[in-house]
């Protein structure tokens, strides 16, 4: 093909599992070479070679293994038109330059930020220009035409939703994507075409299943601590506004800390939520 160029040329296993819209019973992963460029990825065994154009990609999805494809321990789900294929490879960099060469320098439309710090802004729809990151892995950085610029950590996205709704006038597909900006929780609003929407999600939904809360049990204590620092209560004053001893904040702070929840900033006393905190405590305040 013309102008194509080798991205990723590395063993792996592969295997169709939806074929012609119907999924396959007879599922086996195949031992192969996986050659990815920035035109196709060709999946290659003994018998044979299957050739997919990226163009034809219309879902890329990360998992980790499940008792049905238990032969590996993660694998990229791949969709183009009415196939599926599953992808496993070692090489981390499989994955990073699947979705650079997918989304790199699209233009999507963006409202941002469109939600901080609990409150609805006065922001209006933009278009940006999509860039993931070269030098810092699992980051997104989006240039908003206004000259905003904005930089997503996919590890610090605490939720998304994804929703249809009626933007400049035609109903698209929406992200809703909860991240931080200097500390404080925000949603940016993403749009654009199906196909784009669709493979953004696969992307910042990795961190939203890395920071899941489904596991955590927390006390009153640390749920009220949660919920004053996700409003924006400062840390230091955290034990007046929720009537605690300092001695019991300070013993919440640790637990959480432990847990993965909050992080130290630069005194023992002042913490600010994770992504995986933010995510507890908004389920938190929506549940009273």
């Amino acid at each position: 093909m013309s102008g194509e160029h080798a991205l990723v040329d590395t063993k792996g296993k592969f295997v169709q599992v939806v074929k012609d819209g119907r999924k396959r019973n007879d599922i086996e992963w195949l031992p192969g070479r996986i050659l990815l460029s920035n035109k196709r990825l060709v999946l290659a065994t003994n018998q044979g070679k299957r050739t997919i154009p990226l163009s034809k990609l219309t879902t890329v999805t990360a998992s980790q293994m499940n008792q049905q494809l238990a032969q590996v321990d993660s694998y990229v789900k791949l969709q183009a038109g009415r196939d599926v294929w599953l992808v496993s490879t070692k090489a981390e960099e499989f994955e990073d330059e699947l979705y650079s060469t997918l989304l790199d320098q699209i233009v999507v439309l963006v409202k941002h930020p469109a939600v901080k710090g609990g409150v609805v802004q006065e922001v209006g729809w933009e278009k940006t220009r999509f860039k993931t990151d070269d030098e810092a892995e699992d980051t997104i950085n989006l240039a908003i035409s206004s000259g905003t610029f904005v930089e997503l950590d996919i590890d610090d996205v605490g939720t998304v939703e994804a929703k249809q709704k009626e933007i400049r006038g035609k109903e698209r597909p929406m992200l809703e994507i909860e991240h931080t900006i200097d500390g404080t929780s925000v949603e940016t609003y993403l749009s654009g075409s199906p196909k784009h929407v669709s493979l953004i999600e696969g992307l910042v939904r990795q961190g939203e299943q890395r920071n899941a809360a489904d596991d955590v049990e927390l006390s009153d204590d640390e749920t009220q601590v949660l919920m004053a620092l996700y409003s924006g209560i400062s840390p230091f004053k955290i034990p007046d506004f929720i009537d605690m001893d300092i001695e019991e904040v300070e013993d919440v702070y640790d637990r959480l800390m432990d847990a993965d929840i909050l992080e130290p900033v630069r005194t023992r006393r002042e913490v600010q939520l994770e992504a995986r905190g933010r995510s507890i405590a908004g389920d938190a305040i929506a549940d009273q």
